[in-house]
């Protein structure tokens, strides 16, 4: 179950994964609706299910939920790494081939969303189609071949977004908080306020945000991802860094960082990829890394073992895989530069985002 807690996160599990203790669980329901079927008694209304989908520049993603105490319980997940984004920094355009794959992953989504029932959803996309000139006649092809309504949201609903979804795992008892999220094509840095010391309820108030025009996947194909040398290493931190100055600028946040006032949060798969690489999973096993905590001497430590590996070894390490071997060292120089410029000390990590916020907006006066 997902809900307002600082412990745990419940997530989708697949069907690959406890399919025989689920296959037991759904015979002992099923025993058990024949045998309570015997007695009247009121029939009890089936809980609404929700869905959010985001579609960003690496990834789309789509959570499917329904409401319960304090949160809501997740009932069917799916993400697949698509790369729409690829090739648009050169060309401007989505790629005929990016678009297939896309749409593939779409009309799984749209699967799940029929069978499911669902009765609200928000459907949205983020960078590369805020980017790419031919954007509108990919989200006709997507409406007209699939059914699904995409809407292309700001930066500043995207940054909106992620802290509502975040929320839940900032500590109530530290009044300011980086959180950020560490994209395909875009970087997301958001400076909240928390509404009140011991507030458990209530989306933090933003103070300010900025959108980075760089990601995992622009820098990649910027800089490289097969073989990444230190200097471009420190090319693109430097790069990141330097883009981080003026809103730190404007904010002066390191003034609050060195009065133990601010808490950072990271909402990303750098930072999830990290976390898992740090605990040693023998698989990415979300219960484990969302809700986790790392030291920025343990982001150094990882960073600079994945740096020191070519790109088997990095593809080879179970949290990373073949897919995002080529991304990672772009998402650590980010986040290298991150933790650079506001050092914190340590990073909460959030395998949660813009769906969930989407989630608990939806849901707000649902019954449970």
């Amino acid at each position: 179950m997902i809900g307002n807690s600082q412990h745990g996160f419940g997530s989708f599990r697949s069907p690959g994964l406890g399919a025989g203790a689920a296959m037991l669980r759904a015979e002992h329901a099923s025993a058990r609706g024949l045998a309570e079927s015997e007695f009247p008694h009121p029939a009890r209304q089936p809980q609404p299910n929700y869905a959010a989908l985001d579609l960003g520049t690496n990834n789309c993603r789509l959570l499917i939920a329904r409401p319960a105490r304090g949160g809501f319980r997740v009932v069917d997940a799916f993400s697949r790494i698509v790369r729409l984004g690829e090739g648009l920094s050169a060309t401007g355009e989505l790629s005929e081939a990016a678009m297939a794959r896309t749409i593939e992953a779409l009309k799984v989504c749209a699967g799940k969303i029929g069978q499911r029932r669902v009765v609200g959803g928000r459907y949205v996309a983020t960078e590369a189609c805020r980017r790419a000139d031919n954007c509108a006649a990919f989200l006709d092809r997507v409406r007209d071949e699939i059914g699904i309504e995409l809407e292309i949201i700001s930066t500043a609903e995207e940054a909106r977004l992620v802290v509502a979804g975040c929320a839940p795992l900032l500590h109530s008892r530290i009044p300011y908080a980086l959180v950020f999220d560490i994209g395909g094509g875009s970087t997301e840095i958001v400076w909240v306020r928390r509404h009140g010391a011991h507030s458990e309820a209530g989306t933090p108030e933003i103070l300010g945000s900025v959108s980075l025009p760089f990601g995992v996947v622009t820098f990649t194909e910027r800089f490289g991802g097969i073989e990444v040398s230190p200097a471009i290493y420190r090319a693109m931190v430097a790069e990141a860094e330097a883009a981080l100055r003026p809103f730190e600028r404007e904010h002066g946040i390191r003034r609050e960082v060195r009065a133990r006032q601010v808490q950072m949060l990271g909402s990303s798969g750098t930072v999830t990829t990290l976390a898992g690489v740090h605990l040693a999973l023998p698989r990415y096993i979300r219960a484990f890394v969302d809700g986790s905590m790392l030291t920025f001497d343990q982001i150094e430590l990882v960073s600079r073992h994945l740096a020191g590996l070519d790109i088997e070894g990095r593809a080879a390490n179970p949290c990373v895989g073949r897919e995002r071997a080529d991304l990672v060292l772009s998402g650590c120089a980010i986040l290298d530069a991150i933790c650079a410029t506001w050092p914190v000390g340590r990073l909460r990590v959030a395998d949660r985002g813009i769906r969930e916020g989407i989630l608990f907006e939806l849901m707000q006066g649902s019954p449970e």
